[in-house]
């Protein structure tokens, strides 16, 4: 499991974001139901791996909608003035 990239998370569409945070959380569960069992993870770091990938697909969504709150913000702003 390889870490992505914030850049490459930005060049990602909207729905192709959601799909792949989607397809982390599913693996995500289930290594924790692995680990739960009492197994051995095939590799200790992926639950670390992939709860950075998560974290770091939904910080980008989050600054994104932030982005367009300030627009509209500043857009309305700049309605009251004029």
């Amino acid at each position: 499991m390889a870490l992505l990239r914030v850049q490459e998370i930005k060049e990602m569409s909207v729905a192709q974001r959601v799909s792949r945070l989607k397809e982390l959380q599913d693996e995500l569960m289930y290594e924790r139901g692995v680990a739960a069992m009492g197994g051995a993870p095939p590799s200790p770091g992926k639950i670390r791996a992939l709860r950075k990938n998560i974290s770091r697909i939904l910080t980008v969504l989050s600054e994104e909608e932030l982005e367009g709150v300030k627009e509209t913000v500043k857009e309305e702003i700049q309605e009251d003035r004029g």
